[in-house]
């Protein structure tokens, strides 16, 4: 029997590692990357569960002898007491489990620079570094794309892991989306300092700010700094001014971290709520960034692309082995039904949360730290966070 040839739009962390997954399955993926510029030269830096990383490790993604990976084994969380100091709120401590560990930090540019390579060595792997795909068009039954000439590939199953609003999406898609804007930045920068055991995610919980400081080796940690536009008004030209940022990263990375100076430049994204209610239509998957966005507050974004990709990996290889047509509509439903209604339930969680922390009223906030403090005293509460962030929902 021919090979079922799959095309997945999209050179991202998310198009190349669901290239590596579809190609173990014994299909032809054509990956169409674009630009590799931007996802190389970002400072961006991702959160890998255990669950998620366990995944990856199998696929040797992972492998022994990487750095890439950092493991952290333990997650403060920390708001301000009525009298401006920090207090922790929040602590999970997974030392005493060497082989379990609250996440993984990868700094985004390594980790597609390895799979980059890693792609190239693989012969069903065709890799097609156009810069832009201007459609997607029938050719009999199946797919093909269309370049500045249509290309004459035909596809069974179309994947676009595009992010969240480019054109190829716009014109392939047409399912209704929940979604908002927070008005917030994310700007991200990563911080050297002297040499410690950096192994403790940290979160300091502000009015109209989140400041996250994550490592990702014993003398670097990434910052993902979460801020309302409506904070910077007195500060922002159409230059961005950094001098005022570097200032803010500088003096809240004392708190935790000895002699900190920025080693990479100062990057911002806006920061967006969106879920789409479907993630199919005729042999066209949406994936990735173009299914879902959630706020980094708790860095679940990448983890519930890759539980997608979990899903996605056992449906197919089931029909494979039924030698059914892996494009099919039949096909798309049953996976959309199976991700959908997690997906929703926990993008909403997401959103929730971060509305709570993001009311500034005395009381209101009073009430949300002795909430959460006095879950903070209980093993059964923190095992169960743990396990939701590190698995997601399974219903």
């Amino acid at each position: 029997m021919k090979k079922q040839k799959v095309c997945i739009i999209g050179g991202g962390l998310s198009g190349l590692i669901t290239a590596h997954v579809l190609a173990e399955l014994n299909l032809d993926v054509d990956l169409v990357t674009g630009s590799k510029e931007e996802n190389i030269k970002s400072n961006r830096t991702t959160a890998i569960s255990q669950e998620n990383y366990n995944f990856l490790k199998k696929l040797k993604i992972v492998t022994s002898s990487q750095i890439d990976f950092w493991p952290c084994s333990k997650m403060q969380l920390y708001s301000k007491n009525k009298i401006g100091k920090f207090e922790e709120i929040f602590k999970i401590n997974k030392n005493k489990n060497p082989e379990e560990k609250i996440l993984y930090m990868i700094n985004n540019a390594q980790v597609v620079t390895n799979l980059i390579r890693k792609i190239k060595k693989v012969k069903s792997i065709n890799l097609k570094s156009e810069k832009n795909v201007s459609n997607i068009v029938s050719n009999g039954l199946l797919k093909s794309l269309k370049f500045k000439n249509l290309d004459s590939s035909k596809y069974n199953l179309v994947i676009i892991c595009t992010g969240g609003r480019s054109n190829i999406l716009l014109k392939n898609t047409q399912s209704e989306e929940l979604k908002h804007s927070y008005d917030e930045w994310a700007v991200t920068a990563v911080v050297q300092h002297n040499l410690f055991k950096n192994d403790t995610a940290r979160q300091i919980f502000l009015d109209d700010e989140i400041f996250a400081f994550l490592p990702i080796s014993n003398n670097k940690t990434s910052i993902v700094w979460s801020i309302k536009k409506s904070l910077l008004k007195n500060f922002y030209n159409n230059n961005k001014n950094n001098n005022f940022f570097i200032k803010k990263i500088k003096k809240y990375s004392k708190i935790f971290l000895k002699k900190p100076r920025l080693s990479s430049k100062i990057e911002y994204r806006d920061l967006n709520f969106m879920i789409r209610n479907k993630c199919y239509v005729n042999r066209v998957l949406i994936f990735g960034d173009s299914l879902h966005l959630a706020h980094p507050l708790v860095g679940q974004g990448f983890n519930m692309i890759l539980r997608d990709l979990i899903i996605l990996e056992k449906t197919l290889e089931q029909k494979l082995n039924l030698g059914l047509d892996i494009g099919s509509l039949d096909v798309l439903k049953e996976f959309s039904d199976e991700i959908t209604p997690r997906n929703f339930v926990y993008s909403i969680g997401i959103d929730f949360l971060r509305k709570t922390f993001s009311i500034n009223d005395k009381s209101f906030k009073s009430l949300r730290n002795f909430i959460i403090s006095n879950l903070n005293k209980n093993n059964f509460a923190k095992d169960f966070t743990y396990n939701i962030a590190n698995r997601g929902l399974r219903f």
